[in-house]
């Protein structure tokens, strides 16, 4: 007999979660919690409904979950400029840590013994749920279906699903998306199907929130970007919601071909994976942060904040967003922010994002000490002699030693 009464299932609606549903009722003899959230991945959540109550689920949780995941969890990360190695802009990545969150805090609400997701044993994502999910919630159990059962096709999960009279649109699951995909208000991603071979270029009608550079408009497109304590807060001076400033960035990026991307990247579970991405929306944001914090951070703290951005981006990635690392480098991240205000208008043509201006009463900008003009004594060239001197001096002491640096 199992210790597992009631678990808590992370539930998109989709054949694999509604397979996961009575797989867990049959093997477990349990209860199943179902959890949808809306994060803005562009499809009706609402029908998950309906498929879990016809499996005899009656709690079930469906959530819009848009304005939080936005506002505590991409916000947060742009303020970063986090990319993972030199290209990825975390979309799924940056989702998983609220899940997680939602998951134990449903587990809590209704006394369950155990959540469950699922991503399969060969990804990151079940890292970064279950890393979440015991930083939350020490004691939890989690279970995994993908690394215990045996249907490990999608013909063994459409025999098990007519086995069990598991509400499943078959027509619409035969004709399935030749790619993994996952979407959320920040991306979309790819994987899988004819993406598993490196040198294949992705076909075009893949895309779903893009056109193709070579098909966008001819006349670019400018916009203005608020920006307060180093967030958007108002588009062509509209002020918006968190997740308002993303969905309006998504469409104008989308329509001039911004914010596609193809990479190999190295899952933290150790092979190499290639997948496509459409962040038009992240894609402006993280040009546009840089250039205001180009006038607004004092050097040495940008410099300092590039540092450290890929160990930031590396925990994000890894699946450790709740570790006590993270939060200390968003507590560093967050005060420079302070004074990362002002505006910045760029122009978007045909996949490119350029930025076409900057300004901030929080400036460190003056152009009277950075012209080329006559500068009435703001600063004294003079003063450049002992400065490259004084920074020669170890040079010199050793070229004068004969240690050549060649």
């Amino acid at each position: 007999m199992s210790d597992i009464k009631k678990v808590v299932l992370a539930y998109s609606g989709g054949l694999d979660t509604s397979v996961i549903v009575r797989w867990l009722q049959d093997t477990y003899d349990c209860e199943v919690v179902t959890f949808t959230a809306d994060l803005g991945q562009g499809e009706e959540v609402e029908p998950a409904r309906a498929k879990a109550e016809a499996m005899g689920v009656r709690q079930i949780y469906i959530e819009d979950l848009r304005e939080e995941f936005v506002r505590d969890f991409v916000f947060p990360m742009f303020r970063a400029n986090a990319i993972y190695e030199g290209e990825y802009l975390l979309g799924t990545s940056i989702a998983r840590p609220l899940i997680a969150k939602r998951l134990v805090e449903i587990a809590d609400e209704t006394g369950a013994d155990a959540v469950s997701h699922g991503a399969t044993g060969k990804g990151n994502d079940q890292v970064r749920f279950e890393l979440g999910a015991y930083a939350l919630k020490p004691g939890i159990k989690v279970i995994a279906p993908w690394r215990e059962w045996a249907l490990n096709s999608r013909e063994t999960l459409m025999d098990y699903a007519a086995s069990r009279e598991i509400p499943v649109d078959f027509a619409k699951a035969g004709k399935k998306s030749p790619y993994s995909m996952d979407a959320n208000l920040l991306h979309i991603s790819y994987e899988g199907g004819v993406l598993e071979d490196p040198w294949t270029e992705a076909e075009e009608d893949m895309w779903r929130w893009s056109v193709s550079p070579e098909r966008a408009p001819d006349e670019p497109t400018y916009v203005e970007l608020t920006y307060q304590g180093g967030d958007i807060v108002a588009i062509d001076g509209e002020p918006m919601r968190p997740h308002e400033v993303l969905a309006r960035l998504n469409r104008l990026g989308g329509d001039n071909g911004v914010g596609r991307l193809d990479i190999v990247e190295n899952r933290y579970v150790g092979m190499k994976s290639r997948g496509c991405y459409e962040t038009p929306g992240g894609t402006i944001m993280l040009r546009a942060h840089r250039a205001i914090e180009s006038i607004c951070l004092d050097r040495e703290v940008a410099h300092l904040k590039d540092g450290l951005m890929p160990k930031y981006a590396e925990l994000i990635y890894n699946g450790y967003w709740w570790s006590p690392e993270r939060s200390m480098l968003q507590t560093m991240i967050d005060q420079s922010q302070a004074v990362v205000n002002g505006v910045v208008r760029v122009k978007l043509y045909k996949g490119n994002v350029i930025v076409a201006g900057r300004k901030s009463d929080d400036s460190l900008f003056d152009d009277r000490i950075a012209t080329f003009e006559e500068d009435a004594g703001a600063y004294d060239q003079k003063d450049a002699e002992g400065f490259i001197k004084l920074n020669a001096l170890r040079l010199r002491i050793a070229a004068n030693r004969g240690r050549s640096p060649h």
